[in-house]
């Protein structure tokens, strides 16, 4: 009968998990859970075949694939809300980008107030010469 493939965790998967554990601000209690799940599974193991059917043994099995596959489900929704709080402190707290930003905003709508106030000045040339013009003309005319 081929022997087992042992348990990928070893001795070390407890302290691993306490020190990451202790680095992060979140999920410590499941995380101390996921430590305290391996430690029941890694006693409950039984290296010879002769101490339980094999029945038991795939129960076992099945039993630990279901656990091993939860805490990649959990690993993965750490990690997307690690990037999400990533991105949202990016967006936040990225003063030099909105600070340029800003400023090219500003750069760009006092080029426009600069453009508007000299089409305006020139409007306002034009009518006054119309009127002085138009003025001028009424007072000479003999209709009036």
């Amino acid at each position: 009968m081929p022997s087992r493939i042992p348990f990928p965790l070893d001795a070390q998967a407890p302290r691993i998990a306490q020190r990451w554990c202790s680095s992060c601000k979140h999920n410590c209690l499941a995380n101390s859970s996921g430590a305290m799940a391996f430690e029941i599974l890694k006693l409950a193991r039984r290296e010879s075949h002769i101490q339980i059917s094999k029945i038991t043994q795939c129960e076992q099995d099945a039993l630990e694939m279901q656990v091993r596959a939860a805490n990649m489900v959990r690993a993965g929704e750490s990690l997307m809300k690690l990037v999400a709080d990533l991105k949202q402190y990016l967006i936040l707290n990225d003063f030099h980008s909105v600070n340029e930003a800003i400023t090219n905003n500003s750069q760009l709508f006092r080029g426009k107030q600069i453009e508007c106030d000299k089409k305006l000045m020139k409007l306002r040339d034009e009518m006054a010469m119309d009127l002085y013009d138009l003025e001028e003309e009424y007072y000479t005319s003999i209709f009036k």
